[in-house]
């Protein structure tokens, strides 16, 4: 028999852990610290993770921990360390983000349950197919998603599916996202993200620098499905998340009070939802396939009003906890007292005595000792029958308070005893690091065939075309081409990409680029390469790709230089080849949501545009389809540039990527990379001379 819906409440810290729990969340997230999406939580040390998974497991609550960050070689150690302590603590689930994570908790505590994270981007039926073939027992669908998108994927999926219900939304796809990291060195693929995108922008139209803007922002409101509650589990949905560890305890207690009632087809405080945390109200775009620009929307002054004249309200929904856990009492009276005890469903049991003789009774004590023992407030049990043993006499009613209240501490201290998992010896294998001085050939990566310079060609030693632009590569190219699949596909793009691949299987292309785990699926036929969607940083998770079939794979752009050279795995005992940007404009964002849709509509949009910040700084904004299905990329005005320095790059290939360069900047710069000169204008070394991203 499957459970019901769970409601799965943030827990940023102690507070909010108790929040959650006193007003009723089935299961809680948190982080523990160092190895999670949101560093700035209060988070919990190894030591505290087990009194909180005591806390929680003493009244039923289920307790995920968020492993969920890109992860560097240097790391690993430290990341099995946590892996160990979490399994120590005996949580219920770990949600992972790296394939590392992944790899650790399968090798370390092979009984804890393993989450998918949102960081992955699984989008699609085939993503969540490939999740569980990997072992994953669940999967946390990205939140970009309308309601009959996510019913395809519950409806396919051998592994329970989650999705988050209530919260901020972040402009970018999760797992996606660059901005902060390359513009402020802190990045949100490691729990660091400062919310540039938050700031103010003008937006203008084409993509034609320099031109006059409207005022814009990429902030969007916050979603809320909690109307759609009874729809989501309709459609197979396994788990509602509450975004938000960075709140406070009345928010998880507003929201969590809220979708318990929606569960059971009651109404609830709107309003109170609303007033605890809003950018201006809410949104539903992604669900119902609105995507649009009242998406949008600002945190304001009055809206932090409101949520202090509602906070006083919301606190009083945990002052006390809820009764959910129900327990069967039994009295059995003898000649010298009354033992009391109690029973839960899970089969533990507690039992207190009375040490005082019970007196004669004048009438009937059993309804008197019902109602003592049914007082059970304040306490998360809730009495769900009294039998009664023995003849009955009569005790005061004080007697039975200190026996309900003994025996009832005396059960919740067993329900919180420790069930660790047991941990396997794990030892960090040896890696060899990527051979010094050794110059990467060069590839390229352009947008349209029309961009790629002819003249280039037999200098490059791969060439990279997206998947829709395989009909236009002439036939003595394909040798050389590989084909890049997008790194994520809305609507029927899956389907669509699907029979692009069956298609031109056997039309002499030399493979395809996987950006996403559902790749590993749709392409499995093809040689198959590692994109830049994959978000590869460690040796770890590279060797888990080359056993997974991938015959090489390009190294996260936010991995220095350092941590790169030990991203050097083994495939039959030979290693494996290894790629790294060397030239573009970073893609800083992949949205669902258009952020130009704050100045026009689809209709009155010529196919991108440009995003001009507080700088004055030119951000090109580009759209793969208008409408909901459509995905935009939002690029670093300053490129990537590292033709005079090929040699420190420690891999294989050295890639350039074009984007919406003209065909006559793009033979510019490959005559640069290939001659080894310094660029010609602005650039950065983006990350690779720091030590990681914060």
């Amino acid at each position: 028999m499957s459970r019901p819906l769970e409601i799965l409440a943030p827990a940023g810290d102690r507070a909010m852990l108790g929040a959650a729990v006193f007003s009723g969340a089935d299961a809680v997230y948190l982080g523990l610290s160092g190895f999670n999406a949101r560093r700035t939580a209060g988070n919990f040390t190894p030591d505290e993770l087990c009194e909180a998974v005591a806390f929680c497991h003493a009244r039923g609550v289920r307790v995920h921990v968020a492993l969920n960050t890109l992860v560097y070689a240097q790391e690993l150690a430290g990341l099995a360390d946590a892996v160990r302590a979490v399994a120590r603590a005996g949580a219920d689930a770990v949600i992972a983000d790296d394939l590392a994570t992944a790899q650790l908790v399968k090798q370390i505590a092979p009984t804890l349950a393993l989450h998918a994270s949102t960081q992955m981007t699984v989008h699609t039926p085939a993503g969540a197919q490939e999740m569980a073939a990997l072992g994953y027992d669940r999967v946390i669908l990205a939140r970009e998603l309308s309601l009959e998108e996510i019913r395809a994927v519950c409806a396919t999926s051998p592994i329970e599916c989650e999705v988050f219900v209530h919260g901020a939304l972040c402009m970018s796809v999760s797992g996606q996202c660059m901005m902060s990291a390359f513009l402020g060195g802190r990045s949100g693929n490691r729990g660091a993200c400062a919310g540039p995108c938050r700031l103010p922008f003008d937006a203008t139209p084409g993509l034609r620098p320099g031109q006059p803007g409207k005022a814009c922002h990429l902030s969007l409101k916050d979603m809320d499905h909690i109307p759609h509650l009874r729809a989501l589990m309709d459609a197979g949905v396994a788990s509602v998340k509450i975004e938000g560890r960075l709140r406070t305890p009345e928010y998880a207690a507003a929201v969590v009070t809220a979708c318990r009632a929606a569960r059971d087809g009651l109404p609830y405080d709107e309003a109170l939802v609303r007033d605890i945390f809003s950018r201006s109200g809410f949104t539903d775009g992604y669900l119902t396939g609105q995507n649009d620009g009242a998406m949008f929307g600002v945190r304001t002054e009055a809206d932090a009003a409101a949520t202090r004249a509602a906070t006083p309200k919301a606190r009083e929904l945990f002052r006390r906890e809820l009764c959910r856990i129900p327990v069967q009492f039994r009295a059995a009276f003898t000649a010298d007292g009354v033992q009391l005890t109690a029973a839960d469903p899970e089969g533990h049991e507690a039992a207190a005595h009375s040490g005082e003789a019970p007196q004669p009774a004048q009438k009937n004590p059993v309804p008197g000792i019902e109602r003592a023992l049914g007082k059970t407030g304040g306490t998360p049990f809730l009495c769900a029958g009294v039998t009664v043993c023995g003849a009955p006499g009569f005790l005061p009613g004080s007697v039975w308070n200190d026996l309900r209240r003994q025996t009832l501490d005396a059960l919740l201290q067993k329900r919180a005893a420790p069930a660790p998992h047991a941990v396997q010896p794990w030892t960090l294998p040896a890696y060899p690091a990527h051979p010094a001085g050794k110059t990467p050939v060069l590839a390229a990566r352009f947008q349209t065939v029309a961009q790629c310079p002819p003249e280039s060609v037999d200098a490059l030693r791969w060439l990279v075309f997206p998947l829709a632009e395989a009909g236009n590569v002439p036939d003595a190219w394909r040798a050389k081409t590989l084909l890049e699949l997008p790194r994520v596909m809305f609507g029927r793009a899956e389907t669509a990409a699907a029979a692009a691949l069956a298609r031109w299987q056997d039309a002499g292309f030399a493979g395809a680029v996987a950006n996403n785990v559902a790749h590993l699926r749709l392409a499995q036929t093809w040689p198959l390469y590692g994109g830049l969607g994959l978000n590869i940083t460690n040796p770890l998770s590279a060797a888990r790709c080359a056993e997974l079939g991938l015959r090489g794979l390009l190294v996260h752009p936010e991995t220095s230089l350092r941590a790169m050279q030990a991203v050097a795995p083994q495939k039959d005992s030979a290693p494996l080849p290894t790629a790294a940007l060397c030239y573009g404009h970073m893609p800083l964002m992949l949205t669902r949501a258009c952020p130009l849709r704050n100045t026009r509509s689809c209709a009155q949009c010529p196919g991108g545009g440009t995003l001009r910040d507080r700088k004055g700084r030119d951000f090109a904004v580009t759209c793969t389809a208008p409408g909901s299905a459509g995905v935009r990329t939002v690029y670093n005005p300053v490129p990537l540039y590292m033709g005079d320095r090929l040699a420190e790059l420690p891999v294989d290939v050295a890639v350039a990527a074009f984007t919406t360069e003209p065909p006559a900047r793009a033979a510019q710069v490959l005559a640069a990379l290939l001659a080894g000169r310094p660029f010609d204008s602005e650039f950065t070394r983006g990350l690779y001379y720091t030590e990681a991203a914060t």
